[in-house]
């Protein structure tokens, strides 16, 4: 099946099957296509938890407001996270990238001041996100993304100083009889002719 079917197939599961689990070498590829994800100036400002444990699932659960089901019965939850300190970042930057991306970050990026560094190392972190959902697909994981948690208490719960929490994404199996399926509940979008132009 080519990537477009699995496009048209995925869908953002709401209940998932708790006895549908991952293999572990899924999960090392995903951790892998995380790793390659891309980032402007190769910046890579970002944490990826991978939690299992059903403790720390629980927990976890708990700060999740009406998705603590999905990280109850899902295989993973995928914590996002994105470093908080901007001068470790810019060390980070700095013995990692050439001059000319130190530059870019120097000139185009933290003139901007603090508000717009954080919004973008933010950004980043987001484009991971598409990176996961489209590699989920690909790979036949169903897939959450999740801004409905609290991610001030996710970062109390995973207790990581340098990076704080954004947003999750549960992976797993759906349950068959999720109603949020595609057979039930059929993909609406917006005319392509509406988003989609050639200039």
């Amino acid at each position: 099946m080519n990537f477009l079917d699995q496009m048209k197939k995925r869908y953002t599961v709401k209940k998932y099957n708790p006895q549908g689990k991952i293999s572990e070498e899924q999960i090392e590829e995903l951790k892998e296509i995380l790793n390659l994800s891309p980032s402007s100036i190769n910046s890579q400002p970002w944490n990826f938890i991978f939690v299992n444990d059903t403790e720390l699932k629980k927990q976890l659960g708990d700060k999740s407001y009406f998705n603590k089901e999905k990280v109850l019965d899902s295989s993973h939850i995928i914590v996002f996270q994105v470093i908080k300190n901007i001068e470790h970042f810019e060390k980070q930057i700095e013995e990692n990238l050439p001059e000319g991306s130190v530059n870019y970050y120097r000139t185009m990026v933290k003139p901007k001041g603090e508000e717009a560094i954080k919004s973008w190392l933010g950004h980043q972190v987001y484009l991971s996100l598409g990176v996961l959902l489209s590699a989920c697909a690909a790979m036949g994981i169903d897939s959450t993304p999740m801004e409905g948690i609290e991610p001030e208490e996710y970062d109390v719960i995973l207790k990581n100083e340098k990076y704080e929490t954004l947003f999750a994404v549960a992976i797993g199996k759906r349950d068959d009889a999720d109603a949020n399926q595609p057979k039930f509940n059929p993909k609406k979008r917006l005319n392509a002719e509406k988003v989609i132009v050639e200039a």
